[in-house]
């Protein structure tokens, strides 16, 4: 990877507000750090980064930075993430990794196709683009930008794995080999997408009847506690016990039985 020349400045807003300032004047923010310096805070001018990732084949840059009243005249790094605007695209903020030239870094290298693959255009096959990015070691000048994949020779039900990427000597491949990159396989059927579905239905539905179950649970709670005027429900005719009266409660039926006993023989006289 060829390092490109990018000026920055020493930044001191850093409050949002600041920020914004900083952007309306035509500047992004953007840090840098490294495993043998501190963060330091910088600013650099949105048109040259723009510009930058404009000419590049990817975000994967390299760049030799120049900070300016730096004691160092230049400084290699690696860009590590840009953010964008979701809706205009536009730079928001730069991080910047500064490394060694004789150290080795592992970074996320893009995937790209070229060409139709022959089960794409006789067999009625798809394209299935698996992987993106690739997890690549090397030093910083031996890194690509991107890995470009021909799949023009892809018959249908045939993969390009991770084992059989070529890259350069001086870089390696992170990841199991057995990983497919790129792939051409049949288009589902309706039958198939249908079938590939259904677990998922299922445990939706599970879920679905387990929430149903606590909420069952719940409203039976709700028709034991009996409302202002209502009775208890239970057995019919039962009173909820006094506080006090529990050690009376098993008396009381007896007591019950022997004034009805009582009572009756005296209607019988009548």
């Amino acid at each position: 990877m060829k390092s490109v020349p990018l000026k920055a400045y020493p930044r001191t807003q850093t409050r949002r507000g600041g920020v914004k300032k900083l952007r309306a004047t035509g500047r992004v923010p953007a840090v840098i750090y490294g495993r043998e310096v501190k963060p330091q805070n910088l600013e650099v001018s949105a048109k040259e980064i723009g510009d930058l990732i404009h000419h590049s084949a990817s975000e994967n840059l390299l760049v030799d930075l120049a900070v300016e009243n730096d004691a160092r005249a230049k400084r290699l790094a690696l860009v590590q993430e840009i953010q964008h605007h979701p809706l205009n695209g536009q730079v928001l903020h730069v991080d910047l990794h500064e490394v060694a030239e004789n150290e080795k870094v592992i970074v996320m290298v893009p995937v790209e196709t070229v060409g139709e693959a022959i089960g794409v255009k006789t067999g009625g096959g798809v394209l299935e683009h698996v992987l993106f990015k690739l997890k690549l070691r090397a030093l910083p000048k031996d890194l690509p930008e991107q890995i470009v994949l021909d799949v023009s020779h892809l018959e249908l039900g045939k993969a390009i794995h991770l084992g059989e990427i070529k890259v350069p000597s001086n870089v390696e491949v992170i990841g199991d080999k057995n990983i497919p990159v790129v792939a051409v396989a049949l288009p589902r059927t309706e039958e198939e997408e249908a079938a590939a579905a259904a677990p998922a239905e299922g445990v939706a539905a599970g879920d679905v009847e387990m929430i149903k179950e606590k909420k069952e649970e719940g409203e039976e709670g709700e028709e034991k506690a009996p409302a202002k005027g209502e009775k208890a429900a239970g057995k019919p005719g039962e009173k909820a016990p006094a506080k006090g009266a529990e050690k009376g409660a098993a008396a009381a039926p007896e007591k019950g039985a022997e004034r009805a006993a009582e009572k009756k023989p005296a209607e019988k006289k009548k």
